[in-house]
């Protein structure tokens, strides 16, 4: 069977804006994830803990953040929705390791998790099905013209997503690989 082509990213689909850089201690543009990013369950004995995360170069008007992790090469027909943090205030510019925890303990106060498509709050960790090519996880801080987006923990990612498509004016990616 030939190769597929790999599924487009979310933001090839939004109006196009500046990007800026994003960083991280854990994790790397194209290197494999580590044992704490990795689920905890699925037949995966990670640690699902979302890796720590700095930025910097957003515009001066950005009035909050949101984090998003997604796998656009997740079996679904839809991605994977790993992690969506909204409502972060402009002046924090750093996560450390382990801030998307359940509780969201280790976010600013507040920040907005919604549940990510396992279903609950916080950072899932990478579990792509044995055998598939190595997935991609999209990391994005979005640099939002709004102080706050008018959602709760209840919203959906793809709620969430279409709020950003209105509000980002500039947006950094990191995207590491993993595969099993």
């Amino acid at each position: 069977m030939p190769e597929q082509p790999r599924p487009p990213l979310p933001y090839d689909f939004m109006p196009a804006v500046p990007s800026f850089e994003l960083g991280s201690e854990d994790v790397a543009d194209g290197e494999t994830l580590s044992k704490p990013q990795l689920m905890n369950g699925m037949g995966m004995t990670g640690e699902d803990r979302s890796p720590q995360l700095s930025w910097r170069g957003f515009p001066p008007e950005t009035k909050s953040f949101a984090v998003t992790c997604y796998d656009p090469d997740a079996p679904t027909g839809s991605g994977f929705w790993h992690w969506v943090a909204v409502n972060l205030p402009p002046e924090v510019t750093e996560l450390p390791a382990g801030a998307g925890s359940p509780d969201g303990s280790g976010l600013p106060a507040g920040t907005v998790q919604v549940r990510n498509d396992t279903g609950r709050p916080g950072f899932a960790g990478a579990a792509p099905p044995p055998g598939d090519p190595p997935h991609r996880y999209v990391f994005a801080v979005h640099a939002l013209d709004v102080e706050r987006l008018d959602l709760d923990a209840s919203a959906t990612p793809a709620v969430v997503g279409f709020n950003l498509r209105f509000h980002t004016i500039a947006r950094a990616l990191l995207i590491p690989v993993f595969g099993r």
